[in-house]
């Protein structure tokens, strides 16, 4: 059986990412997400993480 995900640990996570983080919201069309959706999982990563290199990526370039 699997560890126990407890009360104390989602507060503290909660608590974590409301001070740490910042949540950016997209919309694009269902086809566009499928297609981010299949390279990413290509690339093993999540479609978050897939997003996040191509930026940083980008911002290197311009640098």
């Amino acid at each position: 059986m699997g560890a126990k995900y407890t009360e104390a640990q989602k507060r503290a996570t909660a608590k974590y990412q409301k001070e740490n983080t910042s949540l950016i919201g997209i919309r694009v069309s269902k086809e566009k997400k499928e297609l981010y959706q299949a390279h990413a999982t290509n690339a093993g990563k999540s479609l978050s993480s897939y997003i996040i290199d191509a930026i940083e990526e980008q911002i290197k370039k311009e640098e």
